[in-house]
């Protein structure tokens, strides 16, 4: 899910080898090296480097967690941990405490902020977006006025330079304007921040805890000074709840939908507490309760509570605060901040454990042969994409529902987890996760079964968390639980959840019809389901959805997806039906003018179609979503007017009017590399038998839309979605369709990969170099003339070794038998 296209400016000087030295040796960790493109503090380094030498056992060290900040990435450089529940990262300001920056609260160009934030989403779309619940602000000045009554963030705010920030997975730092140095560093649900002030100034520590990004209906902070603890809890939730399109003051999303519970505990006295509600402070203060709404502006602006400690900072002081969260409760929140951070934990150990895990899960994917710039890229964007599902349980295995309740994990799974982008994660990231970490998967399939059953039978198309919050189109979860499936995810309660997905798709549901929220965040899921039965289609007139074009497209590939499942689980019948549906598509395809278009309930095509419409799509155009077929290649080439046709069809959607590549987005009539709706298509030439074009398209978008820096990402990185992207296009493989496993082969930018499946399956892909054509393939040792490679390579493993050039073959894989399969 984007808003805006991605701009970009020339990339930044890198930072001196001795200046980043000097970090590493204040970090004490040996993570920090040579930056690429002026991302302070992170671990990239110029091109040129071959791959071999720079990650070793360490791929750590070659992540830029400042990757996507910039310029509508939406990526924030905080702590976190693989699948963390808690992500401590700055929340900036542009002089509104009722807004902020982006959608998770850090953008690059912003050199100012009002706390470090225990919770934030990674690349949503829609500013803001949700979380960065509780931020904590050192200041230097005495509290003498509520900071809620500063709505412009003058007062209680600090500047900084990215010359004084560092980061690096598990581990994040920033010396501010006031003289405050902060360090951070995350367990999975914990953290412990270590906070330096200044001599001879006020030492203050503020707990904006009703301050979270899309404000909050209640907040509770206490002070125990005995125990030196602070605690309370923000009940919040709004996603995306102040789109324009999404229904205004009938947003579905502007509610609270969860609790969250966080506790802090300290290595020094208390010298001062306080807390404030609304415009009044009560200096020496414990308790403070209060919301702030969730509008924005002079609506909210002055609305809020928290609290502060401060410290005896007349020589100076260095503070360590240990804090736990939880969504199920106060004590909770405790259990896991004792349970993770130790008694005598240093940011420094905590920062090494969390590098260590993130080492684990980087190392699944080992390369060789490539430039450091593009295994800066690849590894972070693997950190990017492994970033979620976020785990939501406790340590003692209970979780927050969306149906506000208390549950327990089930018996056998490992981890609750949740925060679920559909609508863009189906087309990536999903099957990213299952290729790395198939059990996690499983988990997380097992997870959307129960908010399913805890949100009335209904499957959501994005979670925050485990809640349904409506945004964008289609059926995802059926998509997204059938590739898994196909892809050998197996601990899951299999025939439950396909009994579940397949009522969704075939029962009307109670709010099938409702058009609250619409169009951008409709509460119906599979809207208008009795009326798209009847007419294979969703009328852009009376379909409760985001345009009816996108409707149809999404669901055909939800119910091809499931068609395969079914096919897979025996079941026939429904294998039949579901494969049937698969090829609505065709229903709104206008063959008059050769491109998807919106139609009316009565049958006639939506008046003012052109190529550039938005009308009857979802964040993109009639010329982006005609492609959005995957799972019937040869059906629309045929109504393209055959593959001649077809491919000349997407020469042009790569090309401008001169000729010259055209994939960078900007233009309504061709490929937006921005977002999510287009970016299976510069694999489409393999099944259209010109396979040497997906090459060399795959990897002019590589070189063209990507790169290193904070301008890194071309749009929203959208949970690891885009980043997903990157890292199939590195290894040369890509998705065919959702329900498969199958793969389409391009060209990978490094001459080893060795992929290790959490499963136990080993992938390796072995090239003869690093250029853009394939000239010849073997799988296992067999000669390989096909553009695909099968199921069996995922789900068992083996090996594949391509040949490559500077030149085009263009009689490999071209054969009609050689081509992948629709089915």
């Amino acid at each position: 899910m984007t808003r805006s296209r991605a701009h970009r400016r020339p990339l930044l000087r890198p930072v001196p080898l001795a200046a980043v030295a000097t970090i590493a040796a204040l970090l004490g960790t040996g993570a920090v090296v040579a930056p690429a493109a002026a991302s302070p503090g992170t671990a990239a380094s110029g091109a040129g480097v071959t791959t071999a030498s720079r990650h070793g056992a360490d791929p750590a060290a070659s992540v830029d967690p400042f990757i996507g900040t910039n310029h509508d990435g939406n990526t924030w450089p905080g702590a976190t941990a693989p699948f963390g529940m808690l992500q401590w990262s700055p929340t900036g300001t542009k002089g509104d405490q009722t807004s902020t920056p982006v959608a998770n609260g850090y953008s690059y160009d912003v050199n100012r902020l009002r706390g470090f934030s225990l919770t934030h989403l990674n690349g949503a779309g829609c500013a803001p977006g949700a979380a960065g619940d509780v931020p904590i602000m050192p200041v230097t000045t005495p509290v003498t006025t509520s900071p809620s009554a500063d709505s412009t963030d003058a007062v209680y705010a600090a500047g900084y330079s990215h010359d004084q920030e560092h980061a690096s997975p598990g581990r994040y730092g920033v010396t501010l304007d006031n003289g405050v140095s902060t360090d951070l560093a995350v367990t999975t649900r914990a953290g412990i921040g270590e906070f330096t002030f200044p001599a001879g100034q006020d030492a203050n520590l503020l707990f904006r805890t009703s301050n979270s990004i899309n404000g909050s209906e209640a907040a509770d902070t206490r002070v125990d000074a005995r125990t030196r603890t602070v605690s309370g809890s923000v009940l919040t939730g709004g996603f995306c709840s102040r789109r324009a399109n999404g229904g205004g003051a009938t947003n579905p999303d502007r509610r609270s939908y969860y609790r969250l519970f966080f506790t802090a505990t300290f290595d020094k006295p208390f010298t001062s507490t306080g807390t404030w509600k609304d415009g009044a402070v009560q200096p020496g203060g414990t308790r403070a309760s209060g919301g702030e709404g969730y509008l924005t502006g002079a609506d909210r602006a002055g609305r809020g509570s928290g609290a502060w400690v401060g410290f005896d900072a007349r020589r100076g002081a260095t503070v360590h605060a240990k804090i736990g969260i939880s969504y199920v409760s106060a004590a909770g929140a405790v259990a896991n901040r004792d349970a993770e951070v130790r008694k005598h934990a240093t940011v420094a150990s905590v920062a090494a454990d969390t590098r260590a895990s993130w080492n684990r899960e980087l190392s699944r994917i080992r390369v060789g042969g490539g430039t450091a710039d593009r295994t800066t890229q690849l590894y972070t964007a693997v950190y990017h994409a492994l970033m979620q599902p976020n785990t939501l349980n406790d340590r003692d295995g209970r979780y927050l529902g969306p149906d506000m309740r208390v549950h327990q994990i089930d018996r056998g799974h490992r981890a609750v987890y949740g925060t679920y982008s559909g609508w863009d994660q189906y087309r990536a990231q999903i099957q990213l996760l299952a290729l790395l970490r198939p059990d996690v998967a499983g988990d997380m399939a097992q997870s959307m079964l129960r908010f399913a059953e805890q949100n009335g039978g209904v499957w959501d198309r994005w979670l925050h968390l485990g809640a349904p919050t409506h945004v964008m189109t289609g059926d995802p979860s059926a998509a997204t639980l059938a590739t898994w499936y196909a892809m050998g995810v197996r601990n899951f309660d299999v025939r439950a959840a396909y009994a579940s997905l397949r009522k969704q798709a075939t029962v009307e549901n109670a709010d099938a019809e409702s058009d609250i929220g619409c169009p951008g965040q409709c509460l119906a899921q599979r809207p208008a389901l009795d009326e798209y039965l009847q007419r294979h289609y969703a009328a852009n007139d009376d379909c409760s959805c985001w345009g009816g074009a996108a409707e149809t497209l999404e669901d055909s590939i939800s119910d091809s997806a499931l068609g395969y499942w079914a096919s897979s689980l025996g079941l026939r019948s429904d294998a039949r039906m579901f494969a049937a549906r698969g090829k609505y598509w065709e229903n709104t395809f206008n063959g008059a003018v050769g491109y998807q278009a919106a139609r009316q309930a009565d049958g006639s095509w939506t008046p003012g179609w052109s190529p550039s419409t938005g009308t009857g799509f979802a964040q993109g155009t009639s010329a982006q979503y005609t492609w959005l077929v995957p799972q019937d290649v040869s059906g629309l080439s045929s109504a393209l007017g055959g593959d001649a046709a077809a491919v000349a069809r997407l020469d042009a959607f790569f090309h401008d009017a001169s000729g010259n590549w055209a994939v960078t987005g900007g233009d309504a009539t061709r490929f937006d590399p921005t977002n999510e709706p287009d970016i299976h298509t510069p694999w489409m030439y393999n099944a259209l038998g010109q396979p040497w074009k997906t090459q060399e398209t795959v990897r002019r978008v590589v070189d063209d839309a990507y790169r290193t820096g904070p301008s890194g990402l071309p749009g929203n990185d959208d949970l690891g979605t885009m980043s997903a992207w990157y890292v199939f296009a590195s290894i040369g493989l890509f998705p065919q369709t959702p329900g498969r496993a199958e793969m389409l082969i391009g060209s990978p930018t490094f001459s080893t990969v060795d992929i290790r499946r959490s499963s136990g399956q080993r992938i390796v892909i072995r090239s003869s170099g690093t250029e853009q054509y394939v000239q010849g393939a073997r799988l296992d040792g067999k000669t390989l003339t096909k553009s695909w490679v099968p199921a069996s390579f995922v789900n068992r493993g083996g090996t594949l070794s391509l040949r490559v050039g500077d030149s085009a073959d263009t009689t490999w894989a071209t054969a009609e038998r050689d081509r992948p399969r629709d089915r």
